[in-house]
């Protein structure tokens, strides 16, 4: 496999799809109730996807893909074949208000892992890439690791959470209080993969993931950690970006090395706070 070829495939895919985005978003667009979760989609998100669609299955016809809105195409491989995951506007919920805030997200995985990642911001016509073990690519070339900021004030941080986690989740508010009180800032802006491009490049200082969706997850964490960002699950263990296996499995705190001690010291904090919690 030429993951060099897949990440120009991929990056073309995501210029076109933001191409269709830019177009006609942020403005007067279709919203559709999607689940019952209160969450929606639009019909950008299906011409995004269609067009992402076509463009992979030109190229790679035997790949496995999985896509945010029309779900699975192809065979599943259980012997750790090629699988894309597609997610043609990660920040609909923003798009629906007039919000100005998504991205593209394309990752490649095998067996489960990511092996390539692409997030595409459509108004700004930026894209960051990464290949595993290659390296983490941006507008301006590769990316040599988040720089040092003055955190006098505390960080500025990232919150995600999975679509099916509950807003009274007593792990959540005890984890939210927390870093609402020792964060100069914590940012939820419903588009996770925008997120890690901001902490890939640095303009962000960590991001706290609570059981985060699976299909968006691989493409940002392996451009991250490419850049050298450090993830670990929230009792700091190693953690693995799959989109595999349960919503617990994807609980995470991701920043550059020298603060990753502190996001751990935050969430074991959190956990005092509600004792009466399983463990986070």
């Amino acid at each position: 496999m030429d993951l060099e070829h897949a990440r120009r495939v991929a990056v073309e895919a995501a210029l076109a799809a933001g191409a269709v985005l830019r177009e006609s978003a942020p403005g007067a667009v279709a919203v559709h109730d999607k689940g019952g979760s209160g969450d929606v989609v639009t019909d950008l998100d299906l011409a995004a996807e269609k067009l992402i669609l076509d463009r992979i299955r030109a190229e790679f016809p035997s790949h496995r893909i999985v896509a945010e809105e029309s779900g699975v195409h192809g065979d599943d491989r259980p012997d750790g074949g090629w699988t894309w995951l597609v997610d043609p506007l990660d920040g609909t919920n923003n798009v629906a208000i007039g919000l100005p805030a998504y991205v593209v997200g394309l990752a490649l995985c095998a067996g489960g892992r990511p092996v390539l990642g692409v997030v595409h911001e459509p108004l700004s016509g930026r894209t960051w890439s990464a290949v595993s073990g290659a390296g983490a690519r941006g507008p301006a070339g590769p990316l040599t690791g988040p720089p040092s900021r003055d955190l006098r004030h505390g960080p500025v941080l990232a919150w995600t959470q999975g679509h099916g986690v509950s807003r009274l989740d007593p792990a959540v508010r005890s984890l939210k209080m927390t870093m609402d009180a020792r964060a100069r800032r914590v940012l939820q802006l419903w588009a996770p993969l925008m997120c890690w491009a901001m902490l890939a490049r640095g303009d962000i200082d960590g991001m706290i993931g609570y059981r985060a969706e699976g299909l968006d997850l691989p493409a940002g964490a392996l451009i991250a950690r490419e850049a050298g960002v450090e993830i670990r699950t929230l009792d700091g263990g190693p953690f693995e970006a799959s989109a595999e296996g349960p919503p617990e499995d994807r609980s995470f705190v991701a920043a550059p090395p020298a603060l990753v001690g502190d996001l751990l010291d935050l969430v074991a904090e959190a956990r005092r706070l509600a004792p009466a919690l399983p463990p986070l």
